[in-house]
């Protein structure tokens, strides 16, 4: 596939794994992005993943037939990027690398050597000319992982992008690009919105046409629309009016406190997203939460704690410095209720937020009295995020 004129994709398609990273589920799988940019000099643009080693070489070879790439850059170690880098080098012997100097560290913890003889470190304001084409390389550290670098290619216009701006699913799934880049952008990045700013203000002196990200599509158009996204999501600012009310139920009381609320809600006429902890991974809910201008979490006491499946979503909002935004609880009790106790211990360490002091409480099943009180909460929220 072109990209441009000189710019050919070489990645592959992986649509067997069920879980990246071990942990967020991928039902539409994911790519692994390489390029190999065309000119004097040939530069490839990383590696794949290590099941399709042979797949991606073949695609490297199609596009260069008989010329040898002269540089193979590498924009970050995670294996699914980095784990060809050996197959590549024995192919291509004269071939030198080109990547950071934590990059070449962590090689001899991969493969056990450094390629000193073959390499070239880059960092902030390092160019690399290729012909026509001049890279230009910026250190992303953190953006995941410390050793990142990207590059930009005057020529053509071209971010490649490590991580940054990726997505799960293979180019051309269903749906909004949006929606599964903010649940891989929280789930990866989402920690680390400071550097995540700090990258855009050193990008924001290139002039980008198309971003190349390591997963998930090309970029190509409705470039700022990609750049507002990430720096709304890197400083923890909300997407949408809306509130997100995820609940974690045993046998459908508190389930029907978190619709009594939904129903209301939507009455006054706020976007609501409904989400039960126990049958949606976290990671979907975590990405509604920093979607939404508000959040509400309805529990059952569970073992004088909160619910399993509520610890660990809560959990990892904190981890992903959950911020700047009003959150409302509803407890569940048949005899000593303790949920709302724990999720205010809880939410303690995550700062910006505000903990509304109206509680419903549920004895068992809704009642009148808590009804009311739960159409008072929609109210105040309602209010809050107006």
């Amino acid at each position: 596939m072109k990209i441009t004129d000189s710019i050919i994709y070489v990645g592959v398609n992986d649509r067997d794994k069920k879980l990246f990273e071990g942990q967020y589920p991928i039902p539409d799988g994911i790519s692994y992005n390489s390029y190999i940019i065309l000119d004097e000099r040939i530069a490839v643009m990383d590696s794949v993943d290590a099941d399709f080693g042979d797949e991606w070489l073949a695609n490297v070879r199609a596009v260069l037939g008989d010329r040898a790439p002269d540089y193979l850059v590498v924009s970050h170690m995670e294996p699914d990027h980095s784990a060809n880098i050996s197959l590549l080098a024995k192919s291509y012997p004269d071939m030198k690398i080109v990547s950071s100097a934590k990059a070449f560290s962590m090689m001899r913890g991969f493969f056990g050597e450094e390629y000193a003889d073959r390499r070239i470190v880059v960092s902030d304001g390092s160019t690399l000319s290729l012909g026509e084409h001049e890279l230009s390389f910026v250190t992303a550290p953190m953006v995941h992982w410390p050793e990142v670098i990207m590059s930009y290619d005057k020529k053509d216009k071209v971010l490649f992008s490590a991580d940054a701006f990726g997505k799960f699913g293979v180019p051309g799934s269903i749906g909004e690009w949006a929606d599964e880049a903010r649940r891989y952008y929280f789930g990866i990045v989402g920690k680390y919105g400071a550097q995540v700013q700090g990258i855009l203000k050193k990008v924001a002196a290139f002039d980008i046409s198309v971003i190349c990200s390591l997963h998930g599509p090309v970029l190509d158009s409705n470039i700022g629309y990609y750049v507002s996204l990430y720096d709304k999501w890197s400083k923890y600012e909300s997407e949408a009016r809306s509130v997100t009310v995820a609940y974690a139920s045993v046998y459908g009381n508190t389930r029907r406190a978190a619709e009594i609320l939904r129903d209301e809600l939507l009455r006054l006429g706020t976007e609501v997203e409904l989400v039960d902890l126990n049958l949606v991974d976290k990671s979907y809910a975590i990405a509604s939460a920093f979607k939404s201008s508000a959040l509400v979490l309805v529990s059952v006491t569970y073992n004088g704690d909160v619910f399993p499946s509520m610890r660990g979503f809560i959990e990892g909002l904190i981890e992903r410095g959950y911020t700047k935004r009003p959150i409302g609880l509803i407890e569940n009790g048949s005899w000593a209720p303790m949920a709302a106790k724990v999720m205010r211990g809880m939410l303690d360490s995550a700062r910006g937020v505000e903990i509304l002091e109206s509680v419903p409480k549920i004895m068992s099943a809704p009642s009148t009295e808590s009804e009311s009180a739960i159409r008072a909460l929609a109210a105040e929220l309602n209010e809050k995020i107006n």
